[in-house]
Order: C-alpha cells, then structure tokens, then sequence
C-alpha cells in the first residue's frame, strides 16, 4: 500500500472490513477536524481484504452492520475500527494520547498526603521513568488506571474508585464477559441461572462513563449499570 491509500480495518461478527483510505483526512476525520466521509475514501467499497481487492458480500454487511451502504459502513470502520498509519502519524498519535493520558491523571488523581493535584509536568517525569507503551486507539481512561499502577512507586498518587454494579443478558455475556472485566478490579460475580451474568467492579470514577459506553456496545444497548458505592 502507497503513502498515497492506505486501510482502515474493523472486525465485527466474526469478520473483516477493510476500506481504502486518504491517510491524512481519514486521521482528521477519525480525529473529528472533518466530517466529509466521502473526503475519506479512495473508494467507496468495503473489502474483506483491500490489499488482494477482495470485496465483503452484501450479507455479511447486512448481518454486522444492519445496512450495506458504503458510506455508513466505512463511518463505523473509521471510528471504531484500527488505522493503518504513517510512521509520522502514528508518532503523532501517540504523542497526542500520551498528553491526554497526562491531563486525565493530572485531573482525577491526588497527592493522598495533601489531597491536592499533582502537576503535569510531574506526572510526565514520573511517566518517563516507568516507559509505559502508549496505545493510540486504547482509551485514555483505561491506560491511565494501568499508569497509576505503575507511578504508585515512584509517585503517591489516589484516585477516586467507585463500586459499579453490571448486569448483562444471557445472550452478550460471554462477548461483553472480557471487555468489562479489563475496566476494573472483580470484586464479585455470578453466573444466574438463565445464562446472565452479574458482576461488582471496581474502578476509577473516571471510567465511569467509558465503561457505560463500552457495555452498550457490546450488549447492544441491553446491560445495565450503577455505581453502588
């Protein structure tokens, strides 16, 4: 693939889209700066492989995505699926969530013998220290608790943690099981009788709304969710 196109790529229902993007505006567009998606595209076909030219059939877009226009497809592809980026953009990216990361540690932790906020500039001492491999597609909120973790040796730090109560239908568990698990510490389960699954976890307040986010998606709106304590 050309620095000119490159791929997009997202895996849903058990298989792969792939479309042939503009690598800069797709970045701009993923990053919210345009919102022609037509702007985008190289071409407005969905691919199971877009390297071999390999076009995905009607229903099995029909099946993940409840649509086959191209245009709508690729929008998903592009907000939730994986770029494949330029070494500068990549570059770009991870330095953009590593500020992030930054602010959002910066804003939710606290110095537990002052209770007051730690710098940024301290944190990204601290964080250079414990080299910490940025994800640019991995959240914020959840890279940051696995940081905090990290700087707690070198750094006092304390972060608001809530209790959350997750209820998730029998047909999701399994698929929803792993995502909610990773948000946070399982302080209970329970697998119920007509196949659901209930859990209790801790997690930082800030993930909060990700998580509420994040169990949507993969229950299709269906979980249910409160903060217990």
């Amino acid at each position: 693939m050309s620095e000119r196109f490159t791929v997009a790529r997202l895996t849903k229902e058990d298989e792969h889209f792939e479309i042939l993007i503009k690598p800069q505006k797709a970045l701009d567009y993923h990053n919210g700066k345009i919102s022609a998606i037509t702007e985008v595209l190289a071409a407005d076909i969905i691919f199971s492989d877009a390297n071999k030219g390999t076009k995905v059939s009607e229903e099995a877009m029909k099946k993940a995505f409840k649509t086959i226009d191209p245009l709508k497809i690729a929008d998903e592809i592009l907000k939730k699926g994986t770029l494949q980026l330029t070494t500068d953009q990549r570059r770009k990216m991870v330095e953009d969530k590593r500020r992030q990361i930054i602010d959002f540690i910066s804003r939710q932790a606290v110095d537990p013998k002052t209770n007051l906020p730690h710098p940024p500039a301290r944190i990204e001492n601290a964080m250079e220290q414990i080299r910490y491999p940025i994800d640019p597609y991995k959240s914020v909120e959840e890279q940051a608790n696995d940081i905090v973790k990290l700087l707690r040796p070198i750094l006092a730090l304390k972060i608001e943690q809530v209790i959350v109560a997750v209820k998730v239908p029998a047909q999701y568990a399994s698929r929803a099981y792993g995502t909610i698990k990773s948000l946070g510490l399982l302080k209970r389960e329970e697998w119920r009788g007509d196949g659901s699954w209930y859990g209790e976890i801790e997690m930082p307040a800030g993930v909060y709304a990700s998580m509420l986010n994040k169990l949507g998606d993969v229950t299709k709106g269906s979980g249910e969710a409160k903060i217990v304590s």
